[in-house]
């Protein structure tokens, strides 16, 4: 496994780059969300990478960050999301958009990414979404979510749910109870979340 490259940038395309890392040229290919992120030609770079090996293929993805990379892995973990899906979903949301929508149950918002369709955005969130909600609400990195594979708060759940009952979208309700304290009682998490989401209008 190749967890990172660090070296001067040969190439660069909206969705690949390449590295030379002692006297070798590694292509990787990348979230278009992440061209910006990634130095320009002539330029040293360090990307984390993800080597996917199949019967046919052997596949270096690229990321600016750690946090991408620990997303890309998780999504691809999913039954019927392969690396090319992994990368549209990147690029088309950041992570932490992509931690809110599961948490909240949006999975509309995948389906803004290309080959993704309605049943694989609802295989995404269903598969994915006890390993993501625990981080969200206590701020755990997207590392350790992968690792942890924890269930979230029912309080979390619950309120979300009364959120978006009331007319928000899954994806405002979760962005606001992803700032208070998980561990509140859920009419307390409510509470607060209406208000700040109150003057935010």
């Amino acid at each position: 496994m190749i967890y990172s490259l660090n070296g001067e940038v040969l190439e660069k395309t909206p969705d690949s780059v390449v590295i030379e890392c002692g006297g070798v040229g590694y292509t990787a290919q990348i979230p278009q969300s992440a061209s910006g992120a990634i130095c320009a030609v002539g330029e040293k770079c360090r990307i984390y990478t993800f080597m996917n090996v199949s019967e046919n293929d052997v596949s270096l993805y690229g990321f600016a960050d750690k946090e991408s990379r620990s997303m890309f892995m998780m999504l691809t973990s999913v039954s019927g999301v392969g690396p090319k899906a992994g990368l549209a979903i990147l690029s088309a949301m950041q992570p932490e958009k992509i931690v809110l929508a599961i948490s909240a149950g949006d999975h509309k918002a995948f389906t803004v990414a290309n080959g993704v369709g309605p049943k694989l955005a609802q295989r995404i969130v269903l598969e994915l979404k006890d390993k993501v909600g625990k981080g969200l609400a206590n701020g755990i990195s997207f590392s350790d979510i992968q690792a942890s594979g924890a269930a979230p708060t029912g309080g979390v759940q619950q309120a979300v749910a009364a959120l978006v009952s009331l007319g928000y979208t899954g994806t405002e309700a979760a962005q606001a109870i992803s700032k208070i304290d998980a561990s509140l009682p859920t009419a307390e998490i409510i509470r607060i979340a209406l208000q700040a989401m109150g003057k935010g209008r």
